[in-house]
C-alpha cells in the first residue's frame, strides 16, 4: 500500500507537470475511438436488423401447416413479446363475372409487428396503414386489382362473404421474402375468416405466428422453438429473406465490424508510441530512486501502479467521451435513416475498457519492467541496458492478448486472419525498408547540403526511433486506406446492384407453345425481354447415390435442412455462358455434349456440402434425373433477373414439361402491359415487384448511410490517434531544435529541416501503406465481402498523397514549439 500511495503521488506529479499527458491523451483517444465505433456499430447493426425485420412483419415467425399450439404463445407471453398471426390459403375471388385464384391472408389485430402496409386510396395517394382491414373490408394488391379490373369501393366475394374493397396495397411487410408467389394477395380481418366458410377439414391453410420485442427475449424464443419444431413447422428470420437483401445486410454488418477492428489497431499504435515516450522520460527518475536505495521490486510496483492509475483514468474518461460522441452521431443517423436506433448495450463499454488496459500493458509494461535494471550510474551516464527476458515475455503475452482481441473484434475467422496476416506482413516490410532507408542515409548524408542534410541526418541518427515511427505510421495509414477502399467497393456494389432499368415485372407461367406469342405482345408494348427461361419444379432425392431427405442435412443447420426439404426451381440451358453468371470452379459444359450435367450456385453448394464431381438426383414430375456437378457459379442476385440455384444442360431436362419465365422493365404504373399479356394468355401471371425493389433499395440506402457515417467517424478517430503517434517522439526533436537555435539556426531553417525529415518518413510510410492497403483490400474484398476487386490506381495515388500530407502536417504541428518557445525554456524542461 505504501508503494501504491507513492505511485499515486508520482501519477499526480506527472499529470501536473505534463509528463504523461501524451500517454493519457493517446489512451483516452484510443478508448474513446474504440468505444464510440463499437457502440455506433452495435446500434447500427441492430437498427438495420430491426429494419430488415419489416420484411417479416416481426422479429421471427413460426410457420406451420397445422394450427399452432399454446406452447409458442405461452413462451412469448412469458418473455414479454408482442405477438400476431396470419392464416393464409389459396382461394378463388370473384368480382362481378371475373374470377381469380388469389392468396388470401387473414390478419390478427396488431399485425404487422414490424413494418407497415403502404396503401393507395381512391384518389391514388399512398399512405401508411394504421392497423389491418376493418371487419367487412378487404385490401388487395395493385396487381390483383388490375387482374380483376376492380377499384376501391367495389365488392369482392370470398367464399360465402361479400367484402368491400377499401384500399389497394402498394407495399406489404413480407413481400420481399418470395416473389414467386404468383397469386395476387388479398388481406382480410381474421375475425371475418369464419364467415367465409372456407375453413373446412382438409383446407390448405398455412399458419404464421410472429413475435417481436427485446432482442435477447426473441433469441430465447427462437432457440426454444428450434428445439421443439414439429412436423410441418419451420422458423423464419431475416436470414430467410431474398438473397439481395441478405447480401446487403451481411456486407454492411461485416464492414461495421471491420471499422471497429481498425479502431483497435489505431489504438494500439497510438498507445505504443506514447508509452515509449513515457518510459524514456522515467529513466532518470528510476536512476535517482536507485541512488536513494530503492530496490527493483519497489521500482516495478511504483511504475506498474502508475500505469494502472493512468489506465483506469484514461479508459474510464475515454469510454465516457466515446459514449457521448456516439450518442450525438446516432441521433443524427437515426434522423437521416428514418428509423428507430436502439440504445447501446454494455458490451461496447467493456470492449473500450479492455482495449485500453490490454494495449497499455502490452506496450508500456515491457519498458517499465526494464526500468528496474536502470543502474544508479544513469544519473551521470545516460545509457540503459538491454531489455530483460521478463519484459520480452510480458511483451509477447501482451501482443498475444492484442491479437486475440483483434480476432474477437473481427467476428469472422477469415477477416481476423486476413487482418492479422496483412498487418504482420506490412509491419515487416515497413521495418525492413525503414532500416534500409537509415542505412542509405548514413552513407549519403555527408553529400547533402542545407536543410536536407540536417533533416535527413536526424532520420539516420535516431535509427530506432525512425524505424518505430515509420512502421507505426505506415500501419496506421494502411488500415485507414484499406478501410476507405473497402468502403468504396461496397458502396459501388450497392449503387450498381439495382440499375434504373432493372426488371420490375416477372412474367411467369408461359407455356412452350406461348413463347413466341408472349414475345410478340412484349415487342408490341415496347418492352424488351432478355429471353424466356424454362423452369420446372424438382425435389432433391439423392446425393452420390444415397437417398436424402431434410433429416439428412439436419447436422448442417436449419437452412440446409429447409433447402433440402423444399422443391427447387430448376432450369436448363444449351450454353451455360448465356446464364450471365460466371463459373468460379469446374468447367462450363460442351453445348454438343450428351451426358447430363448440372451447374450449382456456389453458396448453396457450400450450405449443402456439395462438391465438384458429386452426383445429385431430382424427382421432376415423377421422373428422376441424375447428373454430375461439373461447375459452380457465382450468381448476382441483386440484379432482379431470373436466377436458379441449379441449372442443367439440355440433355438432362429438355424433355421435361416446363413453363417459361422472364423479367422485364415496365414504366411504373403501366397497367396496359399486364392487361394485354394476361388478356391474350389468361394462364400467365405478371408479378409486380416494384414494391420489392423499393424495399431492397431502401435497405441498401440505409446500409450505405450507416457505413458512410461509421467510416467517417472511424477516420476522424484515426486521424486523432495518428496525431498522438507522431507527437510521441517530439522530445528528441525539441531538444535538438533548442540546441540548434542556441547555435544560431533560424526558425525557417529548422522548419524546413523538420519538413524534410517528416517528408522522408511520410514517403516511406505512405507509399508502403498505399500498396499494402491495396493488396489487403483485394484479399478482404474477395474472401470476406465476396466482391470482385479491381485496383483503382488513382485512389492508391490519392491515398499515398494523403498519407504523406497527413504525416507532414501532423509532424510540423507537433514540433511548432521548436520555433515558438525560447530555447532556454525548452532545454530546461527537457533536461531539468
Amino acid at each position: 500500500m505504501r508503494l501504491l500511495k507513492l505511485a499515486w503521488r508520482f501519477t499526480r506529479r506527472d499529470l501536473a507537470s505534463g509528463e504523461v499527458r501524451v500517454l493519457l491523451a493517446a489512451l483516452m483517444l484510443a478508448v474513446a475511438g474504440v468505444t464510440a465505433v463499437a457502440a455506433l456499430t452495435d446500434r447500427a447493426e441492430r437498427a438495420l436488423a430491426m429494419e430488415a425485420n419489416r420484411l417479416l412483419g416481426g422479429d421471427a415467425v413460426l410457420r406451420a401447416d397445422q394450427p399452432i399450439g399454446e406452447g409458442p404463445r405461452a413462451l412469448a407471453a412469458e418473455l414479454g413479446l408482442q405477438v400476431a398471426e396470419t392464416h393464409g390459403f389459396p382461394s378463388m375471388v370473384r368480382a362481378g363475372e371475373a374470377l381469380r385464384l388469389s392468396d388470401i391472408r387473414a390478419l390478427s389485430e396488431g399485425y404487422p409487428l414490424r413494418g407497415e402496409f403502404l396503401l393507395i386510396d381512391a384518389q391514388g395517394r399512398e399512405y401508411a396503414a394504421d392497423g389491418i382491414p376493418e371487419r367487412g373490408e378487404v385490401w388487395i394488391t395493385r396487381a390483383g386489382a388490375e387482374a380483376l379490373q376492380v377499384g376501391i369501393g367495389d365488392t369482392l366475394k370470398i367464399g360465402s362473404s361479400e367484402l368491400r374493397l377499401s384500399a389497394l396495397i402498394a407495399q406489404e411487410p413480407d413481400a420481399a421474402l418470395d416473389y414467386f408467389n404468383v397469386a395476387p394477395k388479398v388481406s382480410i380481418n381474421l375475425a371475418d375468416l369464419e364467415a367465409t366458410g372456407l375453413v373446412q377439414v382438409g383446407s390448405r391453410i398455412s399458419y404464421r405466428f410472429a413475435v417481436a420485442g427485446d432482442a435477447s427475449a426473441v433469441s430465447s424464443w427462437i432457440r426454444a422453438q428450434r428445439e421443439d419444431l414439429g412436423r410441418g413447422q419451420r422458423l423464419e428470420t431475416v436470414q430467410d429473406a431474398r438473397p439481395e437483401l441478405r447480401n446487403a445486410l451481411e456486407r454492411a454488418d461485416r464492414f461495421l465490424g471491420l471499422a471497429a477492428l481498425v479502431a483497435v489497431v489505431l489504438s494500439a499504435i497510438a498507445v505504443a508510441m506514447a508509452a515509449r515516450r513515457h518510459s524514456a522520460r522515467h529513466l532518470d527518475a528510476c536512476a535517482v530512486l536507485r541512488c536513494l536505495g530503492a530496490d527493483q521490486r519497489a521500482i516495478v510496483v511504483i511504475q506498474l501502479g502508475e500505469l494502472l492509475f493512468l489506465g483506469l483514468m484514461g479508459s474510464i474518461v475515454g469510454a465516457l467521451i466515446g459514449y457521448g460522441l456516439q450518442a450525438g452521431v446516432t441521433a443524427w443517423l437515426a434522423q437521416v435513416l428514418g428509423l428507430s436506433v436502439p440504445a447501446p448495450g454494455l458490451l461496447p463499454l467493456a470492449q473500450g475498457l479492455a482495449v485500453g488496459l490490454i494495449v497499455l500493458f502490452a506496450f508500456a509494461a515491457p519498458p517499465v519492467l526494464a526500468l528496474r535494471r536502470v543502474p544508479a550510474l544513469r544519473v551521470l551516464r545516460r545509457d540503459l541496458g538491454g531489455v530483460e527476458a521478463s519484459a520480452v515475455a510480458v511483451s509477447l503475452l501482451g501482443l498475444g492478448a492484442l491479437a486475440a482481441l483483434l480476432w474477437w473484434k473481427a467476428g469472422s475467422v477469415k477477416l481476423g486472419a486476413a487482418m492479422l496476416g496483412g498487418m504482420l506482413g506490412t509491419f515487416i516490410v515497413l521495418a525492413l525498408l525503414a532500416l534500409a532507408l537509415v542505412a542509405v542515409l548514413k552513407r549519403v548524408r555527408g553529400r547533402l547540403r542545407g536543410v536536407w542534410r540536417y533533416g535527413l541526418a536526424n532520420v539516420s541518427r535516431r535509427a530506432a526511433v525512425s524505424v518505430a515511427q515509420i512502421s507505426a505510421l505506415g500501419l496506421g495509414l494502411m488500415v485507414l486506406l484499406m478501410l476507405g477502399q473497402v468502403r468504396g467497393q461496397l458502396l459501388d456494389r450497392w449503387q450498381q446492384a439495382i440499375p434504373e432499368d432493372a426488371p420490375n415485372r416477372f412474367v411467369v407461367g408461359v407455356q412452350a407453345d406461348q413463347v413466341e406469342g408472349a414475345l410478340e405482345v412484349m415487342q408490341a408494348r415496347g418492352v424488351e425481354a432478355p429471353g424466356l427461361l424454362p423452369m420446372v419444379r424438382g425435389r432433391l432425392v439423392q446425393h452420390n447415390g444415397e437417398a436424402v431427405t431434410g433429416e439428412s442435412y439436419a447436422e448442417r443447420g436449419q437452412r440446409a435442412r429447409r433447402l433440402a426439404e423444399r422443391e427447387f426451381n430448376l432450369s436448363w440451358a444449351q450454353d451455360l455462358a448465356v446464364d450471365g453468371n460466371p463459373v468460379v470452379a469446374g468447367r462450363a459444359w460442351d453445348p454438343a455434349g450428351t451426358a447430363p450435367e448440372v451447374s450449382v450456385e456456389q453458396g448453396i453448394a457450400e450450405t449443402l456440402g456439395w462438391s465438384l464431381g458429386d452426383r445429385i438426383a431430382f424427382d421432376v414430375a415423377g421422373r428422376v434425373f441424375e447428373a454430375e456437378i461439373t461447375s459452380l457459379r457465382e450468381v448476382t442476385w441483386e440484379g432482379f433477373r431470373p436466377n436458379f440455384f441449379v441449372i442443367a444442360n439440355a440433355p438432362a431436362l429438355k424433355d421435361s414439361a416446363a413453363s417459361y419465365i422472364t423479367a422485364v422493365n415496365v414504366p411504373r404504373g403501366d397497367v396496359e402491359f399486364t392487361r394485354a399479356l394476361v388478356g391474350r394468355f389468361p394462364n400467365v401471371s405478371v408479378i409486380d415487384v416494384d414494391a420489392i425493389i423499393e424495399q431492397v433499395q431502401r435497405t441498401a440506402r440505409q446500409a450505405t448511410l450507416a457505413v458512410e457515417y461509421v467510416f467517417f467517424f472511424t477516420l476522424g478517430a484515426g486521424l486523432l490517434v495518428l496525431v498522438a503517434a507522431v507527437t510521441s517522439s517530439q522530445d528528441e526533436r525539441l531538444l535538438e531544435g533548442g540546441v540548434m537555435r542556441v547555435l544560431g539556426a533560424r526558425g525557417l531553417q529548422l522548419r524546413l529541416a523538420q519538413a524534410s525529415e517528416f517528408l522522408a518518413i511520410g514517403v516511406i510510410a505512405g507509399g508502403i501503406a498505399a500498396l499494402a492497403a491495396t493488396g489487403l483490400t483485394a484479399l478482404v474484398a474477395d474472401i470476406v465481402f465476396e466482391l470482385p476487386f479491381a485496383p483503382d490506381w488513382g485512389h492508391v495515388a490519392a491515398g499515398f498523397g494523403a498519407g504523406v500530407l497527413a504525416v507532414l502536417v501532423t509532424g510540423l504541428a507537433a514540433t511548432r514549439r521548436v520555433v515558438s518557445t525560447p530555447p532556454a525554456i525548452t532545454l530546461r524542461a527537457l533536461q531539468g
